[in-house]
């Protein structure tokens, strides 16, 4: 006997929705903080006030926005204890991410890997701009993930991963600098390990890499 299921829903404009805000907050156009009216999106988006809702919902499940009754939806605030919350975790995703892709990368994946970080150098060489070099920035670390293929670790990414790309585009605004001056090196370094060096280094390393980053935001982030 065939089980009675309900049929896969297509992906529609509510995702689509989810995509276009999410974008525009990392583009920078809602800044932490900044509210997010339904009908002014619904009407810029040009869709429905329902659509728009329940891509807000996405986006809150992502832990990127924030509803409160009677305060409406805001991009989420970047705050000292959000920061050690997002990093801490972070860092445990990445340093099991880079083990479990230095036994499981192949010549070509690396070669993918070693691309990036060029790009990211011919960013930093011409007219380099923040939000282009952290989306290569996550982009290697996506790869990362992919290589190490363990479909729960790559969950556990995606489900922190935009608070990362937010978190990290307050760093950049606050410090580009300290970032724009430790990017290319630090992801070069992890391209080497993931190539040749042993899974102790590397993982010590790939946590390193985010307490950095940690740091630094800390350190510029006002009180």
């Amino acid at each position: 006997m065939t089980a009675s299921l309900d049929r896969v829903a297509r992906r529609g404009l509510a995702h689509e929705a989810a995509d276009r805000i999410r974008r525009a907050i990392f583009a920078g156009e809602f800044p932490p903080g900044a509210p997010l009216r339904e009908v002014e999106l619904a009407a810029a988006l040009g869709v429905s006030r329902g659509s728009v809702r329940e891509g807000l919902a996405l986006l809150e499940q992502e832990g990127l926005i924030r509803s409160a009754w009677h305060r409406g939806t805001s991009v989420i605030e970047v705050t000292p204890n959000d920061v050690e919350e997002v990093y801490a975790l972070r860092a445990a995703l990445d340093r099991l991410a880079a083990v479990s892709a230095r036994a499981a990368a192949s010549a070509e994946q690396l070669t993918e890997l070693d691309d990036l970080v060029g790009a990211m150098e011919n960013e930093i060489h011409g007219e380099a701009s923040g939000p282009r070099l952290l989306a290569l920035d996550i982009a290697f670390h996506d790869r990362i993930y992919e290589i190490a293929a363990n479909g729960r670790l790559s969950r556990a990414w995606q489900a922190v991963r935009s608070q990362v790309y937010l978190f990290q585009l307050r760093r950049i605004a606050l410090g580009y600098q300290h970032y724009s001056a430790r990017v290319v090196d630090e992801h070069r370094e992890l391209a080497a390990l993931l190539r040749a060096g042993d899974a102790e280094t590397l993982g010590r390393a790939a946590q390193e890499h985010v307490d950095s980053a940690r740091r630094s935001l800390l350190a510029d982030l006002p009180e």
